[in-house]
């Protein structure tokens, strides 16, 4: 009983050994080395993982920029500090960085989208676009429901007194998880120096429109006219191509229900921008 204890313990002793040494030769021959610049870029990050850059996270991130697939300004969370420490890591120059915020194409607030019937369910945008939009009749509109608000790690978007999301650019760091939120894509990500917008998403016939929402876009194609292609009609939808933006000689300012033009936050609308652009007559386009 004794030796084949002992004859036991040799053997699992020795398979012991021989694996451990298996392992650690092996861990010589493939071990792979990391660039110490990763953890170096990794460190430097915010930290908010929220794939912005199109990264799965901040560590990947990291390695992208050390493999070269990614910009050192590619994080839009850090802004230009943290392009520059990233920079600084990577020895090259930072560039320019051109901070991203979100902007809310619609304006459909309360009192200005038509409802079409009592809405009594969960209010999440999710829920609410699969009963048909809740309570409004437009069907390319802001819900309301605030998947943006829940989003946004940043405290950066809330639900104002219309009814709409609205940005706060201090705090907005463009991650864009409000866009991603978003089920009808109201909202994108742009510069913050970019400052026309067309605030609606409908592509429904002018007098659908013009029936729904007192602000959609009618399809009149008066901000398109002579405008060297700064603007354009898709589908009853007016368009800005800001390659070729010129806001000289786009007459905003003509649109009859104010659903294209310089972005204004709600407080500035409530004050007389908007209301302004409401007694304005909307025509539909001559047939």
């Amino acid at each position: 009983m004794d030796a084949t204890l002992g004859i036991s313990l040799l053997t699992m002793g020795g398979l012991g050994v021989f694996f451990a040494g298996a392992l650690a030769i092996a861990d010589r021959k493939l071990r792979v080395e990391e660039d110490p610049r990763i953890h170096a870029v990794n460190e430097v990050l915010p930290g908010a993982n929220c794939g912005a850059c199109g990264e799965a996270g901040c560590q990947a991130f990291a390695v992208a920029v050390v493999e070269e697939r990614q910009e050192v300004n590619g994080c839009p969370v850090g802004g230009g500090d943290t392009a520059e420490a990233v920079a600084a890591v990577m020895g090259v120059d930072a560039g320019e960085t051109i901070k991203k915020v979100a902007r809310v194409h619609c304006r459909g607030g309360h009192g200005l989208v038509k409802s079409k019937a009592a809405y009594d369910g969960p209010v999440k945008c999710s829920a609410l676009v699969l009963v048909g939009g809740g309570e409004q009749a437009c069907m390319w509109g802001c819900t309301g429901g605030g998947d943006c608000v829940a989003a946004c790690q940043f405290d950066a978007i809330f639900i104002n007194a219309a009814g709409l999301p609205e940005v706060i650019d201090e705090l907005c760091t463009g991650c864009g998880a409000c866009a991603r939120a978003c089920p009808r894509q109201v909202i994108e990500m742009h510069p913050v120096t970019r400052e026309h917008f067309v605030f609606c998403c409908s592509h429904d016939d002018p007098k659908t429109s013009r029936k729904t929402c007192k602000v959609a876009c009618i399809g009149c194609g008066i901000c398109t006219r002579k405008t060297e292609d700064s603007a354009y009609m898709n589908d009853g939808l007016a368009v800005i191509d800001y390659e070729k933006l010129n806001p000289e000689i786009v007459p905003f300012e003509k649109c009859p229900t104010g659903a294209i033009g310089p972005y204004t936050p709600y407080a500035q609308q409530k004050r007389g921008e908007l209301r302004a652009a409401l007694r304005k007559p909307s025509p539909l386009p001559p047939a």
